[in-house]
């Protein structure tokens, strides 16, 4: 993909996104147009407004040279897994189709974890680079679409010259979802019920300037930014900076505890592939309004959205806007506040 200037990507966008209001219409799951639901109703996953679309999950490569990413800032949900070799990856959810982008990278290719993760959130269309070979029997038994670039044109996955391959492919996200909802009528779900709420803050917690957690080949850490409302975000010790060279982050931050194990499945390399187990229950830590406060999920099967309780059982709120969730196997180090000490982890 040759390199736009800023004007004629706004230009391409705003163009895009004109028609796509002008043909949206129904939110039935069926054939729906890229526009879904009315811009005024707030999505379902961030509360914010812009409405509720076709929901796209795209994965993302997360090693350094795939940074700076693109637009991971307007996903309304993203996921951090770890894949081979201990490196992180990132799965992102875009269902706003007020805040989605004309492009968006650079993309990688699908995991084991995803098909579990993202079965909660019903039928999704699912962007994706490739996958192994033994995989892909896995991804057509799926409650998804395939919209990977081995089944798409250059119009909508094509490669950015100005960075080097396997970390160059970009997807088109509103050119894809116009061709294969609109044109193709392929079904892809809306935003149902998510299973977290919002609501004000929990009491409880500890107030923290930042925490940090970690896989065995990736770091992030997050600082809480008391005039931006949300934690800002670094990778590997230096600023996480989007394309656009803002700095990545969300006023909600989960780090969710997950049994990690190796699966039947190994890149080109040789590499096992670790599973993520999403579905069962366990301990997190919900990171909000500059507080760290230990929470429960639970999730009782792969179609059912995972619930964040506190200690007593009743909702753990989260902010309005942006979600990250983080799913690691180890607890986060939290920076207390120098008025507060830490709070340890909740016991199962």
């Amino acid at each position: 993909m040759k390199k736009k200037s800023l004007p004629t990507f706004v230009a391409g966008a705003v163009l895009l996104a004109c028609t796509l209001i002008l043909t949206s219409c129904g939110n039935s799951s069926g054939g729906k147009s890229v526009g879904g639901s009315s811009h005024s109703t707030p999505n379902l996953y961030t509360n914010l407004p812009g409405g509720n679309g076709p929901i796209l999950v795209v994965k993302i490569d997360d090693t350094p040279a795939a940074h700076p990413q693109i637009n991971l800032d307007k996903a309304d949900v993203v996921y951090i897994e770890q894949v081979e070799g201990g490196l992180s990856r990132i799965a992102a959810l875009f269902a706003n189709p007020s805040t989605l982008p004309e492009i968006v990278g650079p993309v990688r290719s699908a995991r084991i974890s995803d098909l579990d993760i993202f079965a909660q959130y019903g039928r999704i269309g699912f962007a994706f680079s490739g996958a192994q070979r033994l995989f892909y029997p896995k991804i057509d038994a799926a409650n998804l679409e395939n919209l990977s670039a081995d089944r798409e044109p250059a119009s909508i996955y094509s490669r950015d010259e100005s960075r080097q391959a396997p970390t160059n492919l970009i997807l088109h996200p509103i050119a894809l979802l116009t061709k294969s909802v609109d044109t193709e009528k392929k079904s892809i779900d809306l935003p149902k019920d998510p299973g977290w709420k919002f609501g004000a803050l929990p009491k409880g917690g500890t107030a923290i300037d930042s925490a940090s957690f970690k896989w065995p080949a990736s770091k992030y850490s997050a600082t809480w930014s008391p005039t931006e409302k949300r934690w800002l975000l670094s990778y590997n010790g230096a600023p996480d900076l989007g394309a656009d060279g803002v700095q990545l982050g969300s006023p909600t931050l989960i780090i969710q505890r997950v049994l990690i194990t190796p699966s039947i499945y190994h890149d080109k390399v040789g590499g096992v592939t670790p599973f993520s187990q999403t579905v069962g229950s366990g301990t997190a830590y919900l990171l909000r309004d500059g507080r760290a406060i230990p929470i429960y999920w639970n999730r009782s099967s792969a179609t059912t959205p995972t619930t964040w309780t506190l200690k007593d059982g009743t909702p753990a709120y989260f902010a309005t806007g942006q979600i990250w969730i983080a799913l690691t196997d180890s607890d986060p180090v939290l920076t207390p506040s120098v008025t507060e000490s830490a709070t340890p982890a909740p016991k199962k």
